[in-house]
């Protein structure tokens, strides 16, 4: 039984590692938030044709919400844009078929359970892998986003001080600052350069992400460009408002870190109890499954866990 564990958990991690891997073969360094030169420009030194990296980018934006309506996507077409993962969605259903496959392979090499644990558990290697890789690129991208959201809005407003144009100003957080602001103003300030509002584009980028702060800075623009108004002094009180809050998320973020690992354990315990069980005595449970009750007890038992979590997060789930 230990073994079997061992092979799934091993099978789940190579899935994971196996994605990206491809996701770095096949699209190299610019698709990496930790480099400084951003996606837009590394598109920009590949084609040389600003059109053509403009049109890619504008692809990226918005495929996996326009691909939401897919049954099996669904569950993933939020998280994959605002992970703006580069892969089509089509592209990206063929790697989840594709590692299932692999995983089941694996499977059958590794362990000898039956064919139909075997295609349940690789579906959920296969799935569950691509759905955790994609999680994690989306809160890594998110939370790098509003890192850099207050200082990219004080930019803004220097840039707006000295005299340059709102576009401008976009074009200049594009090249100061990395991914992912960095390519997500770029590209609005190409759009705006082609002739699309600038506070529709602010507006579709806030709803791609779910940021509330994005909200608020394409209403405030959308409000000056209809009514005037003095936009640095708008904008500069919105990032002290916007650094005020990513602060206090912070501090409510640490004083809640020791209920959200404690929840954490108070969860994953009895599974870990359960394995450790079963890893030094196998037939510990061998007498007690021939019991009538063993059945709904365990299923109980499973359901109370599920609701464990579920109201521990919802205890350390505070808005800001």
């Amino acid at each position: 039984m230990e073994s079997v564990l061992i092979v799934y958990v091993i099978v789940f991690a190579g899935v994971v590692l196996l994605i990206e891997g491809i996701y770095r073969v096949t699209f190299g360094k610019s698709i990496s938030l930790d480099q400084r030169m951003s996606r837009r420009m590394a598109l920009l030194e590949k084609h040389g044709n600003k059109e053509q990296a403009l049109d890619q980018l504008r692809k990226e934006a918005g495929q996996h919400l326009n691909a939401a309506s897919i049954p099996l996507y669904s569950i993933l077409a939020k998280k994959a844009q605002q992970a703006n993962i580069a892969f089509s969605p089509l592209v990206l259903l063929g790697i989840m078929l594709g590692v299932t496959i692999l995983a089941f392979v694996g499977l059958t090499v590794g362990t000898g359970t039956s064919p139909q644990v075997r295609a349940v558990m690789a579906l959920v290697a296969g799935v569950g892998g691509v759905y955790f890789w994609v999680n994690k690129k989306a809160k890594k991208r998110m939370a790098l986003l509003e890192e850099q959201l207050p200082d990219a809005v004080e930019l803004i407003v220097r840039s707006l001080r000295v005299g340059h144009p709102f576009n401008a100003s976009l074009g200049i957080v594009a090249k100061e600052i990395p991914d992912p602001i960095g390519t997500e103003f770029g590209l609005i300030s190409d759009e705006a350069a082609y002739g699309r509002d600038v506070s529709e584009s602010l507006e579709e980028f806030a709803e791609r992400v779910d940021n509330q702060d994005l909200r608020f800075l394409a209403v405030a623009v959308s409000i000056q460009q209809q009514s005037g108004g003095n936009l640095a002094e708008i904008l500069h009180g919105l990032s002290q408002v916007i650094r005020a809050r990513f602060k206090l998320f912070r501090r409510v973020r640490a004083i809640t870190a020791e209920a959200k690992w404690s929840g954490m354990f108070l969860s994953a315990f009895p599974a870990l109890a359960l394995g450790m069980i079963l890893m030094i005595k196998p037939d510990y449970f061998d007498q007690v499954q021939e019991s009538a009750l063993f059945t709904p007890v365990a299923i109980g038992v499973f359901a109370m866990l599920v609701v464990n979590v579920i109201f521990m997060k919802i205890m350390v789930n505070i808005k800001v």
